[in-house]
């Protein structure tokens, strides 16, 4: 059920205990506040510092899945030796 809340002094809000609750927030944490269809969204932002920001890009997740996916398969090889796989690879 929707709880109303009052918008303070410079558009502040409280989030609710009740919502809080239902969302893994925590004070200091960020969210992005956005508009549709004439309401106000508010989600919660996961930060990840910058120098980690390449393995969530798109592509680089993509990859990832598509890696589990030939796990699950069986489309493995495992190498005895370093040798070994660089010699498959063509060192």
């Amino acid at each position: 059920m929707p709880t109303t809340v009052k918008v303070r002094e410079k558009y502040q809000v409280t989030i609710p205990e009740d919502v809080r609750d239902k969302i893994p927030l925590k004070v200091g944490e960020r969210v992005e506040v956005d508009v549709q269809e004439g309401e106000i969204v508010i989600r919660p932002v996961l930060e990840v510092p910058r120098g980690q920001a390449w393995f969530w890009s798109k592509e680089w997740q993509e990859q990832i899945a598509q890696s589990v996916k030939d796990i699950e398969k069986g489309k493995v090889r495992v190498f005895k030796s370093t040798k070994e796989a660089k010699k498959q690879f063509g060192d």
